[in-house]
């Protein structure tokens, strides 16, 4: 049924059928109306940073910023969840219109901004959520918060969510927040890191327990760049990475209505590319740590060719919007 639903769903403005979506899917969580969406996924357990995942397949973050419907999109089938990007404060993001969609590719152009309702009612939603699941928090900075104190945002939302994180993803590769992205860079990347591992240490002490970090890195990114943030991982005892984020390259959509709008580009256009990007992160990682692959799954052939590449785990997002929850169960059955 989900073609004839996505048809109808597709006719209305794109951030509100996602707000309308994310509200119902909140309420369905509870039974018992988990009849509605529930998917019968095998189990292909997997172990990665430590941590046991029912199968290898992940929701991407940015689908639930704020940590509202984890029990609907576990019930889908999906191994594990990332909720987030959020920020220390809340903040409403960039001006609307800033989601537009480009059926024709299979894509999407995004600019929300980090918009989301803060740390601590993402903490209070998890909670709330009494899940024993996996579930990835992905922390960012705030838009006002210059370049030169984004730790001290990163090192708050780590504090805020280590009690009820299954792990922990950085996100500096979003390109919807001006700066961010300089953060995967030579010494600023190198003085980021080291900070969020000595915090980390910190925490695992103070709660008696192991929270791994991930950073998720853009695809925008050359071999020699993807060579030196890999060294600064492996440097800095990083958990694992997630590869990759949106894409600001337009190559293959500039021909498109909206194709030029400015965000970050998902969905097929950018498969090929953070595939790539996998297979040179593997190489100059040498097993050194895990990877999590994300970007244009669309099939099971995608989410294959990701692990070939050298990814552990991979996450939908676009994927999942444009093919719906049978995408879960057909690449968790495949694997």
């Amino acid at each position: 049924m989900y073609p004839l639903i996505r048809k109808v769903l597709f006719q209305f403005d794109p951030e509100k059928i996602h707000d309308f979506t994310i509200g119902s899917l909140k309420h369905m969580g509870q039974a018992p109306l988990s009849w509605l969406y529930k998917s019968r996924v095998p189990n292909k357990e997997v172990e990665v940073m430590g941590i046991k995942f029912p199968n290898p397949v992940g929701l991407a973050a940015g689908l639930d910023k704020n940590g509202e419907c984890i029990n609907a999109f576990t019930g889908m089938g999906f191994g594990f969840v990332e909720v987030g990007t959020v920020t220390p404060k809340p903040q409403p993001g960039n001006e609307k219109l800033r989601i537009f969609r480009l059926p024709e590719a299979n894509a999407i152009i995004n600019r929300m901004g980090f918009n989301n309702k803060g740390v601590d009612y993402l903490v209070e939603q998890v909670r709330k959520a009494n899940f024993d699941g996996v579930v990835g928090i992905n922390i960012g900075k705030n838009k006002v918060t210059p370049e030169d104190k984004a730790k001290d945002d990163y090192i708050f939302c780590m504090r805020k969510v280590y009690d009820v994180a299954s792990y922990i993803t950085i996100n500096i590769s979003s390109p919807n927040t001006p700066g961010l992205r300089s953060l995967q860079y030579g010494e600023a990347l190198n003085e980021l890191l080291s900070e969020i591992k000595a915090e980390q240490a910190k925490l695992a002490e103070q709660y008696g327990k192991y929270v791994p970090v991930a950073v998720k890195i853009a695809p925008d990114l050359t071999i020699e760049e993807i060579e030196s943030i890999a060294e600064c991982l492996v440097a800095n005892n990083i958990d694992g990475v997630i590869a990759t984020n949106t894409t600001l390259d337009r190559d293959k959509v500039d021909h498109l209505e909206h194709g030029n709008e400015m965000g970050g580009l998902s969905g097929k256009p950018v498969t090929d590319k953070s595939t790539e990007v996998i297979r040179l992160l593997a190489k100059a990682l040498d097993g050194k740590m895990p990877i999590i692959g994300v970007g244009g799954i669309h099939s099971v052939a995608d989410a294959k060719a990701k692990m070939e590449a050298g990814a552990s785990l991979v996450q939908l997002y676009t994927g999942f919007i444009y093919e719906g929850p049978d995408l879960v169960r057909d690449i968790v059955k495949s694997l």
